[in-house]
């Protein structure tokens, strides 16, 4: 059942409205008062379900690497990774004349070594698990949008005879003592040691990968201008696999490529370092492998609605546009307002899941174009917000109940013209400074890849969305 509360004059509005974090069109300008606006506040029933998420697009600031057990499914969840490296525009070494390790007259590195720096993601610390790491035939097409379903190895882009090197690892990392853990400079990371010998795709033997590196530097130097010419000719990428062991999955942050090599400067030897990161500028792509039909009892439960990544639930709202509209066709929309609530977590597995801490609004049938085209929440047709009071909340979400009108005015026919989805997301932000004043931007919206999961009040509990119009007398 509906209520009304009608009120009139400005200052009733504004007291609704400065609650409100996203006003967006507001529709209301500085007037004389109560005599010339009518304020007006009703309340709406919104429906949800829990819908099956589709493969999620791969792109992503972070990887995730690891096995765990979904305690709320009972089924495991992996995550493999693929990374590309990106050389800095101009990238030099010394001259070959100044390089002291030689062989037969050829320049050789002292040792390599691949670093994935991670964060604690999920799971048991001290699970071991075992990766192992392929080198990729062929780089990932730039201009091709990935999912978490990509497989490399059915692809056909990764070459899984034999791995380069094998790591056994756990989240605590067990290599360095407890005194360096505690440092406040110190990040954790899978070093994977690439100083065996290395064969490449002519056939041709190095006592090393950075070696092969080296010498593809003073032969081809172009090769080493940009990151483009790098991927397509040098370092096509690499394939980190889960090959053994459960428990944890970890969060990588970056990742490093590290040639060490001695020079020799007016008789002094130093040591130097060529560094190759994995950035936003190249492929960062993981691959999550988890059984879709395990979902399939939490999309039957009725008793609320579920946030589930990676790829896994969704949560779905049918909005009473028509409700909402009608009698108000030429009144502003100053807010709509609606919360969903969590149902707290009652499980008593020791690695219960956390809630999502950041979701996305869209509607429906936008869901995918927005992550493929690198859109960005626009607080008009999109909207974010974060795990606040045990609930998410969207303050103003009025542009998109009138947008939504419109197309069905003018015609719409899609089936979900009235339907907006819930999205688990992470996001990165950047300082903006506008006329003296520092304003946080949101720079990119990406599908959260960690493992977390929510129940929220829903399915046979209705939801409800309050909304403030004002018309002029």
């Amino acid at each position: 059942m509906k209520f009304r509360n009608i009120v009139t004059g400005v200052c009733v509005a504004m007291a609704f409205i400065a609650c409100d974090d996203n006003t967006g069109n507001m529709g209301l300008d500085i007037t004389d008062g109560s005599d010339i606006l009518s304020v007006s506040t009703d309340s709406f029933v919104v429906h949800s379900q829990s819908v099956a998420a589709a493969p999620a697009i791969a792109r992503n600031s972070n990887g995730y690497l690891g096995q765990f057990t979904d305690p709320e499914t009972n089924t495991p969840i992996t995550a493999n990774f693929m990374a590309q490296f990106a050389t800095l525009e101009n990238f030099s070494m010394p001259t070959a004349d100044k390089i002291v390790s030689k062989v037969g007259g050829m320049v050789v590195a002292d040792s390599c070594e691949l670093l994935l720096f991670y964060e604690n993601g999920v799971g048991d610390s001290l699970a071991p698990l075992r990766i192992s790491m392929f080198e990729m035939s062929q780089p990932l097409n730039e201009s091709q949008t990935y999912t978490t379903a990509f497989n490399p190895v059915t692809a056909g882009v990764v070459n899984t005879s034999v791995p380069m090197t094998t790591k056994t690892f756990t989240l605590e990392d067990q290599s360095v003592s407890a005194t360096e853990r505690a440092k406040k400079d110190y990040s954790p990371s899978i070093r994977f040691q690439l100083s065996q010998p290395y064969q490449d795709a002519t056939g041709t033997t190095y006592n090393n990968y950075g070696t092969y590196l080296m010498r593809q530097y003073y032969q081809h130097p172009e090769y080493f201008r940009n990151t483009y010419y790098f991927v397509n000719h040098v370092v096509p990428g690499f394939y980190f696999q889960i090959t053994n062991g459960t428990g944890a999955i970890a969060k990588i942050y970056n990742a490093v490529l590290q040639v060490y090599y001695r020079y020799n400067v007016d008789g002094v030897v130093h040591t130097g370092v060529a560094k190759f990161g994995g950035t936003q500028e190249v492929k960062q792509v993981t691959q999550i492998i988890n059984q879709p039909a395990a979902l399939t009892s939490l999309l039957n439960d009725n008793t609320g609605t579920y946030l589930k990544t990676p790829s896994g639930i969704l949560t779905e709202l049918t909005l009473p546009i028509n409700d909402i509209m009608l009698g108000h066709e030429n009144d502003s929309i100053n807010a709509a307002k609606i919360t969903l609530q969590r149902i707290n977590n009652t499980s008593v597995n020791g690695y219960a899941l956390q809630a999502p801490q950041q979701v996305l609004m869209v509607e429906s049938d936008s869901l995918q174009s927005f992550f493929s085209h690198h859109q960005v929440t626009d607080y008009k047709n999109s909207f974010t917000t974060t795990l606040s009071n045990n609930g998410y909340t969207f303050s103003n979400i009025g542009s998109l109940v009138r947008s939504m009108y419109t197309k069905r005015k003018n015609g719409s026919t899609s089936p979900n013209w009235n339907k907006v989805v819930i999205i688990p997301v992470t996001t990165t932000t950047m300082n903006v400074q506008d006329n003296g004043y520092n304003n946080m931007v949101i720079t990119g919206v990406y599908n959260d890849l960690n493992i977390r999961s929510t129940k929220l009040v829903g399915g046979n509990t209705p939801l409800r969305i309050t909304v403030i119009y004002s018309r002029f007398k």
